[in-house]
Formats: structure tokens, sequence, C-alpha cells
């Protein structure tokens, strides 16, 4: 009878820890930087879990190694490496339709509080339907007026200069004021050498801008969905060139164009990455522009949305 009584608290255990299972989107709160993060788990209540997870821990899609569950808690843990060596530990729970945690650095008493909710599953389908509405000229090529700094507290680091916006190295990432749901934009840029940025479909999704001109294609470089889409081929130009990306957004599938040459045709996003700040996939979301690394210069942003 304690045999069979066990077993049942066992199989209630392994079904709650199914619950668990899925892709989140997740806010954290009080971020000093604005950034979010996503998680999938895979496999709860199976014996078999795997798990993925993107923050800005090296701003790529990390392969969780270290993942648990137990009494409906669920762990995970990193080994951060290079100059500044950590264990980066996570722990989480369900409350209602939440994924409720805490985050610290082990030997540190700060945590860092987040919350996450399930991943939407976006039902638009980029075919024939859509038409092109009135475009947005998100850069006016006078001020950066329509733009907020993604971090607060910390100055903008960009100037106009012959209407071309440019940064100063490490300078915040800028937040455009209006918000967007599907649509097509046009960028017109040049980077220096060595230099690395970024754009941020509905603050969400990056497309990466580096030099890596005569490099292979991969998920870190031009035209790349940063970490997730890889780009068919590498048709960046050299720095100092001025460039061009042509990217359609609709749902969850992207098509991104660099300098004429289709890259990436109708690729599925499975969830934000490491330099997304606005977590909710259901809404429209804000474009957003990389200039925390080297340079970066600027000379056309226009965005046409698309609408039935």
């Amino acid at each position: 009878m304690r045999l069979l009584f066990a077993f049942s608290l066992a199989v209630a255990a392994w079904a709650g820890d199914k619950d668990l299972n899925g892709r989140w989107d997740i806010r954290v709160e009080n971020s000093a930087n604005r950034r979010a993060w996503w998680l999938e788990v895979k496999g709860a209540g199976s014996g078999k879990m795997t798990g993925s997870f993107i923050s800005a821990l090296g701003g790529d899609l990390n392969v969780i190694e270290n993942l648990a569950v137990k009494d409906g808690v669920l762990s995970f843990s990193f080994d951060r490496k290079g100059a500044q060596p950590a264990k980066l530990v996570y722990s989480a729970k369900l409350v209602g339709k939440e994924l409720v945690g805490e985050h610290f650095i082990e030997g540190k008493p700060q945590k860092t509080a987040f919350v996450g909710k399930r991943a939407p599953v976006l039902k638009d389908k980029d075919d024939n339907s859509w038409k092109k509405g009135k475009p947005v000229e998100l850069f006016n090529g006078k001020d950066l007026n329509n733009w907020s700094a993604m971090v607060p507290g910390k100055p903008l680091g960009w100037k106009i200069e012959d209407g071309i916006m440019k940064n100063v190295a490490g300078a915040n990432n800028l937040v455009s004021a209006e918000k967007f749901w599907n649509f097509e934009l046009h960028c017109e840029f040049k980077i220096g050498a060595h230099s690395n940025g970024g754009l941020g479909l509905r603050g969400r999704y990056e497309v990466q801008i580096i030099d890596d001109f005569g490099k292979p294609a991969g998920s870190h470089g031009t035209g790349a969905l940063y970490s997730r889409i890889v780009p068919s081929v590498n048709a960046s130009k050299a720095p100092g060139e001025w460039q061009t990306y042509d990217i359609r957004l609709v749902g969850h599938f992207v098509t991104i164009t660099v300098n004429g040459q289709k890259v990436i045709d109708k690729g599925v996003i499975e969830g934000l990455t490491a330099m997304a700040h606005d977590w909710d996939e259901s809404q429209p979301g804000p474009f957003s522009v990389q200039g925390d690394h080297g340079p970066v210069e600027i000379r056309k942003l226009t965005i046409t949305p698309l609408v039935k």
C-alpha cells in the first residue's frame, strides 16, 4: 500500500513537471540593461530533460547541461569562463501560468528575480495576403527625437553628421518610439574595421551587422538572425563601404536580403535573441539599433508596415 501511495505521488509530480515544458519569454525584474531572456524546456517529467537558454551570457543560444527539476522547482546553472569566471545559478517554479524564479552568482548575496510566460504561437504566415502600408522613416536625417536609450542613465553616445547617424564606441543602444508588427525594413549602413552592431526587430530578434568580409557564413555573421538562423552565404562588403539590408518580418517568418542577395528566405524564428529587450512576443515591438560595440553609421532606416 505504501509503495502504491509513493508511486501515485511520483506520477503526480511527473505530471506537474510536464507543465514546465515549452518555450518561455522572460522579463528580468529591475534589469539594468533592460534585457529579456528566453528558455526552452523539453522532456520534463520523462526523466530525459533537455533545455536551451538565451540571456546576455555570451550572447549565444546556450544548451543547458546542468538541468533538473525537484518538487516542482526547475534549476540549472552555467560555469562562466573568461576573465571573471563564476557559477551562474537559476531556479524557477510555476505560479499559476507564470514561471517565477530568481538568478544569482554563487558566492554572492545579490539575487535577480524574473518572470516568464509561455511564448505565443504566432498565426501570421508570410503569404501573398499582405499589402504594403505607408512607409515610416525611422531616421529623419536631422535628429534622434524619435529614439530613446535602451540602458537608462547611460549617455546616448550617438550624433548626427551630414544626415548620417553615428555612434562612438561603447554607445548606448537606440530604441524607436514607434512599435511595429509585420513590416519590411530597408537599412543603409556602414561599419568600421573589426566593428560589430545589430538591428533589433520588434526589439526581440537581432539581425547581425559585423565586419566579416570574405569569411564563411555563420550564426554570428553578416545577415544572420543572431545565434539562430545561418544565412546561405556571406554577402557582406568590406568595412568602410555602404551596405544595404532589406528585411521582411511576418509573424515568426523572416526574409533577409544583404546587398541585393537573399540570404534567408522565410526562416522560422524560434524565439528571442540575446539583444532582446521587449519580452512580449504577442505584441508589436519597437525597432532597436545596437551601438555598444564598434563604430556604425546609418543613413537610411525605412519601415513599411504590412497589413491585410
